[in-house]
């Protein structure tokens, strides 16, 4: 017999955008439960409500006084520079060829990749992030590692095989033609197994070829569903590079346009240094910026412009752009982007940056209606967030007399010690007391924050 699980505890979620609907995006539940079936949410709604529900066939995992919300989503970020992060001292593009290139240069060795692949998802879920989006390298084997380990968690992602046929070590180098053929290959094999999607990935206009991109584009239109992935607009030196490589560009966006990756579900990293036309031209695409701050204070890139990207009706996402970036955590991701738009004169308030790292990433990435939400029908990927997992934050929260006050102050105080539990596809997949979900025993009592109850005992 299939059992079922509950998750109780302090829900969370939004059905639209706080930057524009207020708090009418807001959902919270003091005391709620999501009711989870072979990986689906089925209901949702106040625990006395569905608790009198509750068969003996439900496990009940009772997390109060956490925050439950939907998994964080990350949307941008590199699986092979788990270990160049934190290299000293460069801007992009030297950054890329005295560190990225090099480590990249190993990932032809399938147990490399295997080994970076289980390291990327342990710390991931060890975040709180049940999806991302990711380059491999330009090697099928670390697409293969990337996608035979999501796959064994069950895991809803989505990674590509980097097109690359210039500016690189030869040991990275693919062609036109092996781009398009190995691509494909990964499209035919993982594209829809499971919960795993393929991106069509040339990594940027200035390691691809003319002939390249040109290819990139015929897969685009072989598979108009597909995401597409690659950099935009990050680092003054390489829009200016760009300009050299295409010099019948009127813009950066412009080259990505000519071959017809500027569409819906076109992932674009960074995007700081964007023209009026280029902000209009993605938007009007469906395309969507990734704002990726704590990479681009650290490789001195700049400052995205929310607020321009807002006016122009463009779509945007927010990464922590792993190894460039400086922290897996989407917590310490939102802070920093707080302290980006602060030095630019705007503000994000907490409601709208978790908004982004859950409902909004999920728009973001073409996946709204799938993930982001705590909704009957949405598949089952929860986070689970102590406020008060540190001693800094709990002498914070003695003084947090709002949910607003909460969620800032976790936001900019909190990171991987403050994910109690993730959840993926309705699974337990990391327990930060390390016990997991585990069937409740005749005669379980009510317990502390993170033990399954019976439901006998829950509901007294």
């Amino acid at each position: 017999m299939r059992r079922h699980l509950a998750i109780r505890g302090r829900l969370l979620w939004f059905e639209a955008d706080p930057a524009f609907a207020g708090e009418a995006a807001l959902r919270f539940i003091e005391d709620g439960i999501v009711l989870i079936e072979a990986g689906i949410i089925k209901a949702v709604d106040e625990a006395r409500v569905l608790l009198p529900q509750l068969t003996r066939e439900v496990t009940l995992v009772d997390h109060r006084p956490h925050l439950v919300l939907p998994g964080f989503i990350d949307p941008h970020l590199h699986m092979p520079q788990t270990q160049v992060i934190a290299s000293y001292g460069t801007e992009l593009l030297e950054w890329l060829q005295k560190y990225t290139f090099p480590e990249e240069s190993r990932y032809g060795d399938p147990a490399v990749s295997a080994a970076a692949a289980r390291f990327l998802f342990d710390e991931l879920l060890r975040n709180g992030t049940t999806t991302a989006s990711a380059f491999c390298t330009s090697h099928p084997e670390s697409v293969h590692a990337y996608f035979t380990e999501a796959e064994r968690r069950g895991l809803r992602m989505i990674g590509g095989k980097v097109m690359m046929d210039r500016g690189a070590p030869p040991a990275l180098l693919d062609t036109p033609q092996t781009g398009y053929d190995q691509t494909k290959a990964a499209i035919e094999r993982w594209h829809g197994r499971g919960r795993l999607s393929v991106a069509i990935t040339p990594r940027f206009a200035p390691t691809s070829t003319e002939a390249q991109l040109e290819a990139a584009g015929a897969l685009a239109a072989a598979f108009p569903d597909l995401p597409i992935q690659t950099h935009l607009s990050e680092n003054e030196a390489e829009i200016a590079y760009v300009r050299e490589l295409f010099p019948w560009s009127d813009d950066y966006t412009a080259v990505y346009e000519r071959y017809g990756l500027v569409r819906r579900k076109a992932l674009f990293g960074h995007c700081i240094h964007l023209t009026e036309r280029e902000r209009a031209a993605l938007a009007d695409h469906q395309a969507s910026a990734i704002f990726c701050p704590t990479s681009n204070l650290f490789l001195g890139s700049g400052l995205f412009d929310l607020a321009a990207a807002r006016e122009a009706g463009l779509r945007v996402g927010l990464a922590t752009d792993i190894g460039g970036g400086t922290s897996y955590s989407m917590l310490q991701t939102a802070a920093e982007a707080y302290k980006v738009l602060a030095l630019r004169g705007e503000k994000l308030t907490a409601f709208e940056a978790f908004h982004m790292m859950t409902a909004g990433n999920a728009e973001a990435i073409g996946l709204a209606g799938t993930i982001g939400q705590l909704a009957p029908g949405y598949e089952a990927d929860l986070v689970v967030l102590d406020s008060r997992a540190t001693a800094a934050l709990r002498r914070r929260m003695q003084r947090a007399e709002t949910l607003a006050e909460e969620l800032f102050a976790l936001m900019m105080l909190g990171d991987d010690r403050s994910v109690a539990a993730t959840y993926a596809n309705g699974k337990c997949v990391y327990d930060r007391l390390n016990t997991g979900p585990r069937l409740p025993e005749r005669g379980d009592q009510l317990a502390s924050a993170g033990r399954p109850q019976g439901t006998e005992a829950a509901q007294q």
